[in-house]
């Protein structure tokens, strides 16, 4: 059985992240399994780019920037700019060869130029089992990554609120219609790396027919584990007689990530314990915004990109506590790389995050756009709890829901089920 995994990028965003993660799951389990990618410069005998050379690269630029400028005549602000695609531009990979051997092809994240609608109906058009991973709300929308509080993704959208001119026929409804209309003649397996996903695809009209399911992404735990705190801070240049709170993210600028509650959170927090000033400090990483670093009301590290995982690791060993104040989130890979390596989760009751988190023993779930909970949260899990315990807690959660190797295994059931079902229906 010839699986193909298919991620715009090999590194870039949490998605890509994940597919890579999955790649080397069904790897290591003994699948045979290739990935393509639009651009990397990791090629290898099983992982190929479609952007090998510069005239490629130049061209999926152009891509790129072709989808942006189509979408900005109808975006609200720019604030919304990359929270919805439109898919009208992308390349056609239908008949590269590692597309025509694949007895499974297995979609991820597949915007921002990669792969358009047209794009993926030639996909669909060549009758192979599919899988969908859905890292966003994408695949069932009719454009948006996130709806926040729309349902109209249930009946065929239209009326956007982040079009800039939103109505019954809007781009929204239009794309709904056209997926719908692809969609249809596609069989479909999706998957929700969380329930909470799964749960928001069953109620749109574009999945109805289609198989969903849940399985959630792997983490290698020979990686993200354990380590010595002491040493990991020194290596960092980090303080070790201070109690550290890590947050980041690739992107901490995204509103949806909360970085303002985050802030309005420490600034309550520093309000009602003023005694912690000289104990707690912040680190933070990903793309930041200097403004926002210096509304932070205690002392904070920025520590540059981590492309490495081994230094990803140390990181999250550095800390006492890692805090994610996302609006909505499907299934963070932070939260899963901070309990693996037994570092306790402070965030918001949202999305995907309650199927990680266990109140008060592996982290505290606050309620959801509450600083104040947010807050106390924090102070729970770095002044009252037992470490030792949440350490323990936290690694083992991981380990009985996320390794490699029961995730692997999931998927490799999914794929000879579809196989299986696919040569039942042809012979």
């Amino acid at each position: 059985m010839k699986i193909l995994i298919i991620n715009k990028s090999l590194k870039n965003g949490g998605a890509a992240i994940a597919a890579k993660r999955l790649f080397d799951a069904l790897k290591k389990h003994g699948s045979d399994v290739k990935m393509l990618v639009e651009g990397s410069a990791d090629e290898t005998e099983d992982i190929k780019c479609i952007a090998h050379n510069k005239a490629e690269k130049r061209k999926a630029l152009f891509r790129f920037a072709l989808e942006r400028l189509y979408f900005l005549p109808h975006e609200k602000n720019k604030s919304v700019r990359y929270q919805f695609s439109p898919a009208k531009v992308g390349v056609d990979i239908s008949k590269h060869p590692w597309v025509l051997e694949a007895d499974i092809i297995h979609l991820h994240w597949i915007n921002h130029g990669f792969l358009s609608l047209g794009g993926l109906q030639k996909l669909f058009e060549l009758n192979k089992p599919i899988v969908w991973t859905m890292h966003d709300m994408w695949p069932f929308t009719g454009g948006c990554h996130y709806a926040g509080i729309c349902d109209r993704f249930t009946q065929g959208c239209g009326h956007c609120p982040m079009l800039r001119f939103p109505g019954k026929h809007d781009l929204s409804t239009r794309i709904y219609q056209q997926k719908k209309n692809i969609w249809a003649k596609a069989r479909i397996h999706a998957v929700g790396c969380s329930q909470w996903m799964a749960n928001l695809a069953q109620k749109s009209g574009l999945l109805q027919g289609q198989q969903i399911t849940s399985i959630p992404n792997p983490i290698n735990t020979d990686i993200f584990k354990p380590l010595d705190k002491k040493e990991c801070r020194t290596a960092f240049g980090l303080p070790t007689d201070k109690r550290l709170l890590l947050f980041g993210a690739a992107n901490i600028n995204d509103p949806r990530k909360g970085m303002k509650l985050l802030i309005q959170a420490l600034e309550l927090l520093n309000e009602s314990h003023p005694e912690l000033k000289d104990d707690l400090e912040l680190v933070i990483f990903g793309k930041s915004n200097q403004e926002h670093l210096n509304s932070l009301p205690y002392k904070w590290h920025s520590i540059q990109f981590l492309s490495d995982t081994h230094q990803i690791a140390r990181l999250y060993n550095c800390a006492d506590a890692f805090v994610l104040p996302s609006l909505e989130d499907n299934l963070p890979n932070t939260v899963m790389e901070s309990l693996a390596c037994g570092v306790p989760v402070v965030a918001f009751n949202i999305g995907g995050v309650p199927q990680m988190i266990r109140h008060k023993e592996t982290g505290y779930l606050s309620t959801a756009n509450d600083c104040e909970d947010l807050a106390q949260g924090i102070y729970h899990i770095l002044y009252m709890s037992n470490s030792v315990k949440m350490l323990s807690s936290a690694q083992q959660f991981v380990a009985e829901n996320y390794s490699n190797q029961l995730i692997a295994q999931q998927y490799t059931d999914l794929y000879t089920s579809l196989v299986s079902q696919s040569n039942d229906k042809s012979s």
